[in-house]
C-alpha cells in the first residue's frame, strides 16, 4: 500500500496508523497527527479503491451503504500491511493507535470488529458502525475515542451511540465527543482527542 513512514522521537513509543476520508491520502492526517503526539512514529497510508478517481479504503453502494465482502477484504489487507510494515521499519506492532476520518475511520472501525489485537487504541472522526452481522473479539484494554456530531448527516447520533454501545460491550474503554460542526473536522475536536490521547499513552 501506498504509504509514508516517519519514526518517531522515543524508542519503542506509540505509532499513529493515519487512515484519510474520501478523496483524501497518505499526506493530509500529518499535521494532525503532529498536533495530537509529536514525538510519535507516523504510518500513513493511502487506501487502495478510487471511486471517481478519488482514494477510498474500501468500496461502497451508496452513501452510507458500504460493500460487505469488499470492506472484510480490505480490512484484512490494511492488518497484514501493518504487520509487514511493522517488520520493515522495526516499530512495535504493539503500540499502534489508529487516527482516521470518515473513510478512514470506518476501517478503523472495522479492524477492531475483526481483530482483537490490531490496534491498541484508536481516534476516530465521525465513524460509522462498519458491520452488523459480526460478533466483535474482546477488546479489553482497548482504548477508543470518538469524534461524532449532534448534527452530522452522514454519521447520525443513534449511529455513534450504536458504534460506542457495541465497542463498549466488547470491552474497550471508549470516549465520545460531541461537536456540532456537521461531518467536519473541528479544532475542537481535534484538540479533545488530544486530550484524550495524552491521557491514555502519556
Amino acid at each position: 500500500m501506498k504509504h509514508i513512514y516517519e519514526a518517531g522521537t522515543e524508542k519503542d513509543g506509540q505509532v499513529l496508523l493515519l487512515l484519510h476520508g474520501t478523496g483524501g491520502d497518505e499526506n493530509d492526517l500529518i499535521p494532525l497527527a503532529r498536533t495530537v503526539d509529536p514525538s510519535a512514529a507516523i504510518l500513513s497510508v493511502r487506501g487502495n479503491i478510487l471511486e471517481h478517481g478519488m482514494p477510498r479504503f474500501f468500496r461502497r453502494l451508496a452513501e452510507g451503504v458500504f460493500d460487505e465482502p469488499d470492506l472484510i477484504f480490505r480490512t484484512q489487507e490494511l492488518k497484514q500491511f501493518i504487520d509487514d510494515a511493522a517488520l520493515q521499519y522495526g516499530f512495535d506492532r504493539n503500540k499502534v493507535v489508529a487516527l482516521g476520518y470518515s473513510n478512514g475511520a470506518n476501517i478503523a472501525a472495522s479492524m477492531l470488529f475483526h481483530y482483537a489485537d490490531a490496534l491498541q487504541g484508536a481516534i476516530m472522526h465521525h465513524p460509522m458502525v462498519p458491520l452488523r452481522s459480526i460478533e466483535l473479539p474482546k477488546l479489553t484494554g482497548v482504548a477508543c475515542f470518538i469524534g461524532a456530531g449532534e448534527n452530522d448527516p452522514i454519521c447520525t447520533p443513534a449511529e455513534s451511540n450504536e458504534l460506542k454501545a457495541l465497542l463498549s460491550e466488547a470491552g474497550a474503554n471508549v470516549q465520545i465527543h460531541w461537536e456540532r460542526h456537521g461531518h467536519q473536522l473541528s479544532r475542537t475536536e481535534v484538540e479533545a482527542a488530544k486530550v484524550w490521547y495524552e491521557a491514555q499513552f502519556k
